[in-house]
């Protein structure tokens, strides 16, 4: 096929990617100012602490976790990719100029402009001079200097919007009008996302199509998304089976995989609805009934965690971004990476909880590293399994980190009132 029809029939897909992509900005700052402002310092004191540390903290590492499974198995980099060899010089003051780029996003100087333009150093040409034998030789490889890259510049909206989030939470009852503004924007963009998911498959089955017809070797393809499929699921087993047991054994000194054993209902039924929202009821019987978790923690806990602690989703995206990188023969520095990390784990804290619900915060991923929307195409082939993976992986994180806060929160439940309690209960509703 010409390159018109391709997209000629690409256009179905096209139109996808353009309410994704119109989507991405509202989604951001909504999810993300809505879930920092429901963690409340002052009214849950250090069981809200603990848990804001715990969400974050298995997030980082779920999101290390498939970097480096992907750095190491390196999924769509096929043996006839070309390496560009370059000088160290050069390399170093590259990484060191990503690291200071990756800062200055985080903190933009116009709010406005970070919604279509991000930082990013330009380099001039080579300075050289002429030695006694009249040979050029480099006095400094790369001239850094002040630059912008069109795109959104995800990582300072995500600063940001973190920061208000928990100011807003911090300030209690003066904050309420803009907590239910968010919150209740942030549903409505969920509401919008769902319809989006209604018509995704068209858009996906033609984005797919136009995908397949520009591949010369289909098999070649073929191999490439399994060892992608390969590597998300290495990474959630090895985040499910080692990781979390590791953190809960750490902190309770008990078998994690009793515990796991507890929570089997909850964990075939994320499985099967790929939704650890519509988990939530489960999971809630599971850990109460079950476990005989106090129910202060897990109504706090667990209807914010199904929102924010998504460790299946960060390590997947974090895989998604580096194979997307690979296959278009796109190297990442160390520098890029750790932006990557930081990006990852900011934005799957917002994923809403609902199935395929993280295409949505993979386009912002993609965006930000500035790699093509459109090869997401590939990812849907083999979404269907990962996605229940991953949902599995984010309520067992849920779960474990409602017994690791539980086990370090003892003597705050036990000092506790019963007006404390009820105050609990109440936020829980959020």
């Amino acid at each position: 096929m010409s390159a018109k029809d391709v997209r000629y029939l690409t256009f179905p897909g096209e139109l996808l990617m353009r309410i994704l992509q119109m989507l991405v900005l509202p989604l951001i700052i909504s999810s993300v100012i809505a879930g920092m402002s429901s963690v409340d310092k002052t009214a849950h004191g250090k069981i809200g602490l603990r848990a804001f540390s715990y969400y974050m903290v298995t997030t980082f590492i779920a999101a290390f976790t498939g970097i480096a499974l992907a750095v190491l198995l390196q999924p769509g980099k096929s043996s006839r990719t070309a390496s560009v060899s370059s000088s160290g010089n050069a390399e170093a003051v590259q990484i060191v100029d990503s690291f200071l780029d990756l800062i200055r996003n985080m903190i933009p100087s116009n709010l406005v402009e970070a919604c279509f333009r991000k930082y990013k150093t330009v380099y001039s040409r080579s300075v050289t001079a002429t030695s006694e034998k009249n040979d050029t030789v480099p006095i400094d490889d790369t001239v850094p200097g002040p630059g912008t890259s069109d795109g959104v510049n995800v990582l300072g909206l995500l600063v940001f919007s973190v920061a208000f989030g928990l100011i807003l939470g911090i300030m209690e009852n003066e904050a309420k009008p803009l907590r239910h503004f968010f919150d209740c924007l942030n549903k409505a963009i969920m509401q919008l996302v769902n319809i989006v998911i209604w018509y995704s498959p068209v858009g996906i089955l033609f984005l797919l199509a136009g995908q397949i017809v520009k591949v010369t070797d289909i098999a070649e393809m073929g191999r490439e998304v399994a060892m992608y499929a390969f590597t998300v699921t290495a990474g959630l087993l090895i985040h499910s089976l080692l990781t979390l047991p590791l953190i809960y054994f750490m902190v309770t000194r008990k078998n994690p995989f009793r515990f796991m054993l507890g929570l089997l209902q909850a964990l075939t039924t994320a499985f099967g609805t790929a939704s650890s929202s519509l988990t939530l009821p489960v999971t809630l019987y599971c850990m109460e009934e079950n476990h005989n978790m106090d129910k202060r923690v897990t109504r706090f806990m667990l209807p914010i965690g199904a929102t924010m602690n998504m460790d299946g989703v960060a390590l997947y995206e974090a895989v998604a971004a580096l194979f997307i990188a690979h296959i278009n023969n796109m190297e990442f520095n160390l520098g890029q990476i750790i932006a990557l990390s930081f990006v990852v784990t900011a934005a799957s804290t917002g994923a809403a909880g609902i199935p395929q619900a993280g295409m949505a915060a993979m386009l912002i991923v993609l965006e930000s590293a500035g790699l093509p929307t459109e090869d997401i195409s590939l990812l849907m082939m083999v979404d269907w399994i990962l996605d229940r993976l991953r949902t599995t992986t984010n309520v067992l994180g849920d779960c474990i980190g409602v017994s690791v806060v539980q086990h370090l929160s003892t003597h705050e439940l036990q000092r506790s009132s019963p007006a404390d309690q009820s105050l609990v209960e109440e936020s829980s509703q959020f």
